[in-house]
């Protein structure tokens, strides 16, 4: 086994992967994001977390960030749907200075008033700043629209009206409720000995009084495929067309990664880049991303184009879409998918921190960590057939939703 589990008495539970580097990570996710809002908390989870770094019991904002930088070390934090991370990048040596400064701000931050108002105007200049971005914006926006009324649809910045209104009595409100020592998990790689990182968080984190889950995630119900266009003052038409799709647990998940992967995954050869790029140049961005949730996932397809040029982006879409669910993949078209697929995931183990966090959310997720070994093996099962039967679930023109953003004319 190339890692370690520490379950302490309190809930939290801890990986360890060692590794002979000279450069440790480590993170703490948690098991709570913007999904976990009720309607008037939009924003919340993101709210949080820019505030983790501002005070707490021990540091003021300038002690928090200096603590780690003042030793080389990164730190950082991110929110989703599903998850707040805060994770950094240090020296071996720092990894006790590392963990310390994790306990401190994710269960003793104090939230005060000054700070709150400040990051209001931080994150509202922040949606402004996506509001510019019409490729940033359309994809929060298709998420609101794929997932109409439900917690998974909002977005992850929030509203000004609601950011405006929270208090440290929603604050913690929030946190008594999600932030629970049983959906936390703190990853560690780097030069370490399990009797070593075994100590430190029974020092560091053992001491926490446990405070366990109750919470219910809502699930969602019903699906039914929308069209909106929108004018705005931009230059290109940006669409964006997808459908729910397969959620973690889903045994088809897999087949829909490799089938994603090959229409508009990573890389130039994606069939999506070489027909809409490389042969017409009518697109500099197109991809297709698959996003699978606890209860349920999102298919998507993104391009930028001329406006002129909007209408035949669209028919190669729908063409590409078309072959895959008409003619099933030969035998080297599937062996090289699967290929093409595992060599990415394999190079993507050189990203540590990438990996680490991955191990932390499998924890979350399955209660083990999935190994590439396990994950090349599900990838080499998938089947033609699969695939095909996947494409005329997901693609199903019965089912897609689409959102143009359309310029002003004149």
């Amino acid at each position: 086994m190339d890692h370690h589990i520490i379950n302490l008495s309190n809930g939290i539970r801890v990986v360890l992967k060692p590794d002979n580097t000279v450069v440790s990570h480590a993170c703490i996710l948690i098991n709570a994001g913007t999904r976990d809002e009720l309607p008037h908390q939009f924003g919340m989870a993101h709210f949080i977390e820019h505030l983790l770094f501002k005070k707490t019991a021990r540091r003021n904002t300038n002690q928090i960030l200096n603590r780690l930088e003042l030793v080389g070390a990164d730190l950082n934090a991110y929110t989703t749907k599903e998850y707040t991370c805060i994770h950094a990048s240090f020296l071996k040596e720092h990894l006790a200075r590392v963990l310390d400064l994790f306990e401190d701000i994710v269960f003793h931050s104090q939230f005060p008033e000054i700070e709150m108002e400040k990051e209001k105007g931080v994150i509202l200049d922040e949606i402004a700043s996506y509001q510019d971005s019409p490729e940033d914006a359309i994809a929060d926006d298709f998420e609101d629209l794929l997932f109409s009324g439900h917690a998974l649809g909002h977005n992850i910045l929030g509203t000004e009206n609601t950011l405006k209104a929270f208090s440290r009595a929603d604050i913690s409100d929030f946190l008594e409720k999600n932030y629970c020592t049983d959906e936390i998990v703190v990853a560690i790689t780097g030069n370490y000995s399990i009797k070593k990182v075994n100590q430190l968080v029974e020092t560091i984190f053992a001491k926490l009084p446990a405070n366990l889950s109750g919470r219910t995630r809502k699930l969602l119900l019903s699906y039914q495929a929308q069209q909106l266009k929108v004018v705005k003052p931009i230059v290109q038409t940006h669409v964006t067309l997808g459908n729910i799709a397969y959620d973690l647990y889903d045994s088809r998940k897999t087949g829909l990664m490799v089938l994603n992967n090959l229409l508009g995954g990573m890389g130039m050869s994606s069939r999506l880049n070489l027909q809409i790029r490389e042969k017409y140049g009518i697109a500099y961005t197109i991809e297709s991303n698959y996003t699978p949730f606890t209860d349920t996932g999102i298919f998507s397809i993104y391009y930028g184009t001329d406006a002129d040029k909007a209408t035949k982006a669209k028919k190669l879409v729908q063409k590409e879409l078309k072959k895959l669910k008409e003619e099933k993949l030969g035998v080297l078209q599937i062996h090289q998918a699967k290929n093409k697929f595992i060599g990415q995931i394999a190079l993507g183990e050189e990203n540590r921190m990438g990996v680490l966090i991955s191990m932390a959310k499998n924890i979350l997720d399955y209660d083990r960590v999935n190994t590439l070994e396990e994950v090349v093996e599900k990838i080499n099962a998938v089947t033609a057939n699969e695939v095909f039967v996947i494409a005329n679930e997901v693609f199903d023109e019965r089912l897609l939703s689409e959102l143009n953003f359309e310029p002003e004319e004149g």
